[in-house]
């Protein structure tokens, strides 16, 4: 669909119908790239792959540290799931209402305008990927270090080193094949489940030991405080922080900075419509996948988070950006903590690796969109360098893809990116900075769904969840936002001057392309 620039924001009529009308219900109805083979359950299973990942390891702590009671915190990724769920049915909606592919840039796209669409390209490509990937780098050597014992509040550049590595690795893995990248995250998908089942276990071991012997083997605050009490939290740094002393106003902003750390946990929601180009029946098989899977990870999460105010001492959980590692040596000691670690970084490793293939691919598709530049677009090269047998240049970078080739131009520059910001940020700097980034543009996607709902009432919506599903969303969300701006000005600031370059380098490759058509 093409608009021009000259379009409204709010379009009264759409220049793509989605709806057969008389003029082109004789064409073809487009065929599903895959064969619709999957029930419910498969797509139960699906969301759950996609949506659980590392956050459960390393957010508990970044959390921790911006709310007043561990009870506080537990209700943050209650929270937090209700908002992956109502976007996730939102989603659902566009997804089914717009078949196709390229996450939420179509829909922006068709509601407000091509720059809206290419902004959230931008922001993914050039933000929220490459922050990601820098997160998860950082995690996996905190990870262990937290094993060994160390755990300091800034860490050395030796750490930024070994998170460079990393990252390296990862492109690297990615770079060798895609068949290679998506076999193993099939092997971490396996071990996530399995680590957050122990984790669980563990959690119950010490209360039904306690219950039953009245030995504790945990942290003892948990059966001796009030879970919702305010407590001084201890940071990072080593310092106190007084609870009774923040302001309402304030005490928004810390939360907004928390639901961030939890909302990280509950990535991959949007892309739940992904799930619905392979379901048998997807107006009935998708919502039924949806409200079953998201409930599921809300209480895995939650009930994960609870284990580990069982095994810590409370004052220990804020400090530390490897809850998991840092429980599992404090309940069963190094020995088995190394066990514990090697399960874990399997987990990081495996969620860097699938954001790692995701990201190429989302900057292989912006390319192809004539948002960047050709070059990010080619499969099997390094610059216009060829490095394996692959198909010319000139081919569909669908195609290559498809015959097994690695889009090595998009993967450098995501690498590139993510080294920046592991070498200027760390990981919670880094937290607020990818939820900014990310739901500001859930919020103009879902506010855009309920603009549609007014402007367009007979589009065809094979999944059409109750109005409040997507106001809900937009109302949390949009406050977030606004919210965790005000708290966070250094990662608010550094997010508008990306999306400002990002304006800029849309008019110019616009006047560009506009000059090579003419010639």
């Amino acid at each position: 669909m093409a608009i021009s620039e000259s379009s409204p924001l709010l379009r009264q009529e759409s220049t793509t119908s989605y709806a057969p009308d008389e003029e082109h219900e004789d064409a073809p109805a487009p065929r599903s790239t895959f064969a619709r083979n999957l029930g419910a359950l498969d797509g139960f299973a699906l969301l759950i792959s996609i949506v659980i990942g590392s956050g459960v390891f390393s957010s508990p702590g970044p959390i921790d540290a911006n709310v007043p009671s561990p009870g506080a915190g537990l209700l943050v990724w209650l929270v937090g799931g209700v908002l992956a769920w109502t976007g996730a049915l939102t989603m659902a909606e566009l997804g089914t209402a717009f078949p196709g592919e390229g996450g939420i840039q179509p829909y922006l796209t068709y509601i407000y305008g091509d720059v809206f669409g290419y902004m959230a390209a931008w922001s993914w490509v050039v933000a929220t990927m490459p922050a990601t990937l820098a997160i998860l780098s950082i995690v996996f050597v905190e990870s262990i270090h937290s094993s060994l014992g160390i755990n300091e509040p800034d860490p050395p550049m030796t750490h930024k080193l070994l998170s460079l590595l990393v990252l390296v690795c990862v492109t690297t893995l990615n770079s060798i094949s895609t068949k290679t990248s998506t076999r193993l995250s099939s092997f971490f998908v396996a071990i996530k489940l399995l680590t957050i089942f122990l984790l669980i276990i563990a959690g119950l071991v010490v209360v039904f030991v306690f219950l039953g012997k009245n030995k504790d083997l945990g942290g003892h605050d948990w059966r001796k405080k009030n879970w919702f009490s305010p407590r001084d939290t201890v940071l990072p740094d080593g310092s106190r922080f007084d609870w009774t002393k923040v302001t309402t106003w304030e005490s928004l902003g810390f939360y907004s900075t928390a639901l961030y750390g939890a909302l990280w946990a509950y990535s991959g929601w949007d892309k739940a419509n992904y799930v619905a180009a392979e379901l048998r029946n997807p107006s009935r098989q998708l919502p039924l996948s949806i409200n079953t899977a998201i409930p599921t990870i809300i209480v895995c999460y939650v009930a994960a988070n609870a284990v580990y105010y069982v095994l810590l001492p409370w004052e220990v959980v804020s400090t530390t950006d490897a809850a998991a590692v840092t429980a599992v040596t404090h309940f069963l000691g190094k020995g088995v903590a190394y066990f514990a670690t090697a399960l874990i970084c399997l987990v990081i490793a495996g969620s860097a690796l699938g954001n790692s293939f995701v990201a190429g691919r989302m900057t292989v598709a912006a390319a192809n969109n004539n948002w960047f530049p050709r070059i990010l677009g080619t499969v099997g090269y390094i610059g216009s360098i060829k490095v394996k047998n692959t198909v010319e240049a000139s081919e569909p970078a669908d195609l290559a893809l498809d015959n097994d080739e690695s889009p090595i131009n998009a993967l450098i520059l995501n690498t590139v990116l993510s080294a920046v910001y592991i070498l200027l940020g760390n990981m919670r700097i880094l937290l607020t900075l990818n939820g900014l980034a990310e739901y500001a543009f859930f919020f103009l996607t879902v506010l855009g769904a309920i603009i549609l709902r007014y402007r367009e009432p007979e589009l065809p919506r094979p999944v059409k969840p109750f109005i409040l599903v997507p106001i809900l969303f937009a109302v949390i969300s949009g406050f977030v936002v606004i919210r965790g701006a005000v708290f966070a000005p250094i990662q608010a600031v550094v997010l508008v001057g990306i999306w400002a370059f990002g304006l800029v380098f849309y008019y110019l490759r616009i006047r560009v392309l506009e000059r090579r058509s003419r010639e």
